[in-house]
């Protein structure tokens, strides 16, 4: 049995918020409160120096996969990137390095808002440093990328190319591509990139663990996984063989497994350390992209609503395989149109799950009012991200203007009406080089101010121990990961000690708070 004690314990039970002990043994809590009430016998005693301990931060919408690969992509967001040029220069590095002459060059996290050009780039800027290698950049949102002319031949995208269902490929005025593909347009070349091999994705994983324990993250999911080429069940169980420690919920994209039977009571108990936990849709794109699917159109494009990717037929369609299968149902929705769509096609189904949200939508950026009562009476969960307007204020401010962008995320709106909301980060899909840190996104919520000190609408703001209960018991319960999320008898000893206190520092200060050690099943698996 081991003890921890002198702790200032945030334990997100709210039954007993706080406490300064806790016992743990066989990997569980067995006791948490008072120093006087802890047993009398220990094999290891552990003084947690008057620290803050939390529940370990369950990282509810994430894409883990894509996040491993795109660091070792060329960054073209700021730290890194502030303008076209310095974007290129990092492409001209990487075909310096390249293997051979037609390897495939890769980018990511461009947003035009925070780029000197006030533009993305184009093919022909990419053209520039290479016509041999095929060259993709992601912006950051994930749903679109911009492609050179060589990644555009071997997509056999030209002039005479037609825009496929829910997507775009951008034309300049003589009809020609410019190399920017939109939603389902982007598919096009992803199809012809080089493919995820099992070993590759699985050592990108455990890469990855160090990282996500240094920010005091022990549950994640994978919110975008694939049946080919590589099935992303096969890839995260293989990185537990070699040593990968979160836990793990997976949700395949529809048109993954539409036709398949492969979701199975063996591969979706939430009891284990990797399990498909639910199906996922897209209704719409995003905001910062201009494809989120909204009620009143982008500045600058009175036609431009965004795009409307799925039926409700399809949305129902799916949510009956979920229900076959005894998962979740989970569908991106942003502007108000599109999750609007998702009420009016769940309002009347049943819902199925005993322990989690039978529906959840991710992203929420601007709902009407009566479908955030109409998600309470339905107990649909909301999954937000507060990095968003955190890290890409300029292009929402382009895109929406300050008033509509003052309303957008409206989390204390969503909790005033009952709403389980989880708070996460989308990584690695944000304009921000540091994409994952939960710290980053617990301030924002808190402050409801931009890092450039841009005011993003503070009658939205919610305290520290709310946000905290974001990203730890209500994400805990959307993403259906059990017994964790709350530091309580029963549970996991999965937990974080905190070199800062969070409910003292100054809220402004709130994203340099760095983690100090992080246990998972009252194992230290990270020390600063």
């Amino acid at each position: 049995m081991k003890i921890f004690k002198n702790g200032l314990i945030y334990t997100a039970n709210p039954e007993q918020r706080h406490a300064t002990a806790m016992a743990v043994e066989h990997g569980k809590i067995i006791y948490v409160g008072d120093e006087a009430g802890l047993p009398e016998q220990a094999s290891e005693v552990i003084d947690l120096q008057g620290k803050r301990v939390i529940p370990g931060i369950i990282e509810s919408h994430m894409h883990p996969i894509m996040f491993a690969d795109s660091v070792k992509q060329v960054q073209c967001s700021p730290p890194k990137a502030y303008s076209i040029a310095d974007i290129t220069a990092g492409i001209t590095e990487q075909v310096e390095q390249a293997e051979n002459a037609h390897s495939w060059i890769e980018g990511w996290g461009y947003d035009e808002g925070k780029l000197a050009e006030g533009r993305a780039p184009n093919r022909y800027d990419l053209d520039a440093v290479s016509k041999e290698h095929p060259v993709v950049l992601h912006r950051s949102c994930g749903h679109i990328v911009t492609a050179n002319s060589r990644a555009l031949a071997l997509a056999g995208i030209t002039k005479d190319t037609e825009d496929p269902a829910g997507g775009k490929i951008d034309r300049d005025e003589n009809g020609e591509p410019t190399g920017t593909l939109r939603e389902s347009a982007r598919v096009l070349v992803e199809k012809v990139m080089p493919e995820l091999t099992l070993e590759r994705g699985s050592d990108l994983l455990v890469e990855l663990d160090h990282t996500l324990h240094q920010y005091g993250i022990t549950g994640i999911t994978e919110m975008m996984a694939l049946r080919e080429p590589i099935d992303y069940y096969s890839i995260f169980k293989e990185a537990v063989r070699k040593g990968f420690s979160q836990r793990t919920a997976i949700y395949y994209l529809w048109s993954e497994i539409e036709n398949e039977e492969f979701i199975t009571k063996e591969n979706s108990n939430p009891e284990d350390q990797v399990f498909v936990a639910g199906i996922k849709a897209f209704t719409d794109g995003s905001v910062s992209g201009q494809t989120a699917w909204v009620d009143t159109p982008f500045l600058g494009d009175d036609s431009n609503y965004g795009i409307s990717t799925i039926s409700i037929d399809t949305l129902q369609q799916a949510a009956k395989k979920a229900k076959e299968c005894g998962v979740q149902m989970a569908v991106h929705a942003m502007g108000e149109q599109a999750i609007h769509q998702v009420i009016e096609a769940y309002e009347q189904e049943e819902n199925w799950m005993q322990d989690a949200p039978t529906f959840r939508i991710e992203h929420v950026a601007m709902p009407r009012e009566e479908d955030i009562q109409k998600a309470a009476e339905k107990q649909i969960a909301f999954n937000t991200q507060p990095i968003f307007l955190y890290a890409e204020i300029e292009t929402y401010l382009n895109n929406l203007g300050e008033e509509r962008t003052k309303k957008t995320y409206p989390v204390e709106k969503f909790l005033e009406a009952g709403v389980l909301t989880a708070l996460s980060s989308d990584a690695p899909a944000t304009a921000w080089a540091d994409p994952v840190n939960p710290f980053v996104g617990i301030q924002a919520a808190v402050t409801r101010t931009s890092y450039d000190g841009t005011d993003h609408g503070q009658q939205s703001r919610i305290s520290v121990e709310t946000a905290i209960d974001g990203y730890t018991r209500a994400a805990q319960k959307c993403a259906n990961i059990p017994l964790v999320g709350q530091l309580k008898e029963g549970y996991h000893a999965d937990f974080v000690v905190l070199e800062q206190d969070l409910f003292t520092v100054s809220p402004e200060k709130i994203s340099e708070t760095t983690v100090k050690e992080t246990y998972v099943a009252g194992q230290c698996v990270y020390q600063k």
